[in-house]
């Protein structure tokens, strides 16, 4: 009984691998396994040409625009209507979504260079719009509060030849280690009457006792050490005034005493520090100053009118380079 059971457990063996191999029953190798899959991935894919087609040929309407993933609302937003209609940034939105649509609704990086070109343009072009109709730089906006725009409009870039002016502009940029320039302007009156109207022979003359009794500490100004900082600037601008005459004539010998015009087009182009306040910087340190780094000096700079940094397509620009031309 044994004999029998091994042969037929060999001819199943042998019918099994018939099934697998390259010859054997043919009902059973022509059955389609893999068609049917093929046929299937065709038709996907026919069904994918034809939307891409549709895409491409027809207009978006706003329901494909929110199956690809676009937002309508920035490019018909309520600044259509004001004095800003024709900024090509109102445009910035619809172009990219029909030049950057893709199958999974991503938008192409064509799509978003476009957006950076337009949005450098409206920063060439003035930025925002004003309702006085004034183009300023792009980093002062509608929104911006109010002290802060007037100081960009009647302060900032101004060349300054006064010994008290250039100290308070340099202990309010110090003061931007800590502060905001919103929060800074808003508490200038009071820096004035701690600071003694940042004339710095008076300053010079107080001492550290006065500086931190808990009449000024309790105005929460500045830090301890920032406050100690002014006071000894206070001190080695007085030295300053002894060697050079004014500290004016002093800080305007690295600029041979006209400002740089910077000619920026974009925000991106201003930077935070350059080689010349990198210089200042070294000396003054030398000399005994203290919160007085680069960028700190490149600031004051700025707000002192030694560099013009206006975009040239702000209204302040010409002003500033008017005021250099005529030294007033």
């Amino acid at each position: 009984m044994s004999a029998p059971s091994r042969v037929r457990s060999v001819d199943s063996d042998r019918e099994f691998r018939s099934v697998l191999g390259s010859t054997g029953n043919n009902k059973i190798q022509q059955k389609p396994v893999i068609k049917p899959v093929k046929k299937e991935v065709n038709e996907e894919k026919s069904k994918v040409t034809k939307k891409k087609k549709e895409l491409q040929c027809s207009p978006l309407s706003p329901s494909v625009l929110r199956r690809n993933g676009v937002s309508m609302t920035a490019s018909y937003s309520s600044d259509a209507s004001s004095s800003c209609e024709s900024s090509p940034l109102s445009m910035a939105s619809t172009l990219s979504g029909k030049r950057g649509l893709r199958r999974n609704g991503s938008v192409s990086s064509s799509s978003s260079s476009l957006r950076r070109n337009l949005t450098e343009e409206r920063d060439e072009k003035g930025g925002d719009c004003f309702s006085d109709g004034f183009k300023r730089c792009a980093w002062i906006t509608p929104k911006s509060d109010q002290c802060y725009i007037a100081f960009h409009d009647e302060e900032w870039g101004v060349p300054v030849h006064d010994d008290k002016k250039l100290f308070e502009l340099l202990s309010l940029s110090g003061a931007l280690a800590e502060l905001s320039w919103k929060d800074i302007l808003s508490k200038r009156q009071l820096f004035r009457e701690v600071f003694m109207e940042f004339d710095p022979i008076a300053v010079s003359e107080l001492t550290d006792k006065k500086i931190t009794s808990p009449e000024i500490s309790n105005t929460t100004l500045l830090s301890e050490q920032k406050l100690r900082s002014i006071l000894e600037n206070a001190n080695q601008i007085r030295k300053i005034i002894l060697e050079f005459g004014s500290f004016d004539k002093y800080i305007w010998n690295f600029v041979n005493q006209k400002p740089t015009q910077s000619q920026f087009r974009y925000p991106r182009q201003v930077p935070v520090k350059t080689s010349k306040a990198e210089l200042i910087s070294k000396d003054l340190v030398r000399r005994g100053f203290r919160s007085v780094s680069p960028t700190v000096i490149y600031s004051f700079m700025q707000t002192a009118g030694l560099t013009n940094d206006h975009l040239i397509s702000c209204f302040r620009y010409q002003d500033c380079l008017s005021k250099d031309e005529t030294g007033n």
